[in-house]
């Protein structure tokens, strides 16, 4: 309690330091946000996969993958993905969607994926979970 009292002391002292302090805090999550690409709902990556023929790449282990993954997504988990970049070399151009587990990797994938010259990638939101939640089909 004592700790709480001090910081509102604090910020009523210094009020132009914490507003500075928290734009600049709004401004990074921001950046990296953008960086790691779009996370959409089921319904939106539905679309996208339909549409646009997007690649999903699911970034769970090989286990994970057979127990229950999304039609014609290619395994590539997360930690094997900077030595299987090649391998999706020949989906430039396409829209890439990352799915995880529930949606703790995607993000750092994404933004090795942007660094190789992949432009158009997007990550589930909740990941595989989120789909299983909106009882989307999966096959094993």
């Amino acid at each position: 309690m004592q700790f709480l009292q001090h910081l509102i002391e604090f910020i009523g002292n210094h009020y132009l330091l914490t507003t500075a302090f928290l734009v600049v805090l709004a401004l990074l999550l921001f950046t990296e946000g953008r960086k790691s690409g779009k996370a959409l709902t089921t319904a939106q990556a539905t679309t996208l996969i339909n549409r646009e023929q997007a690649v999903v790449i699911d970034l769970r282990s090989k286990k994970d993958f057979s127990a229950g993954h999304i039609v014609d997504s290619v395994n590539i988990p997360y930690d094997a993905l900077k030595g299987r970049m090649s391998e999706l070399d020949k989906h430039k151009g396409k829209p890439l969607l990352l799915v995880c587990a529930a949606g703790q990797h995607a993000g750092s994938c994404a933004k090795e994926l942007k660094a190789a010259g992949h432009e158009n990638v997007a990550r589930l939101a909740g990941g595989i979970s989120g789909w299983r939640a909106d009882n989307l089909p999966l096959v094993k």
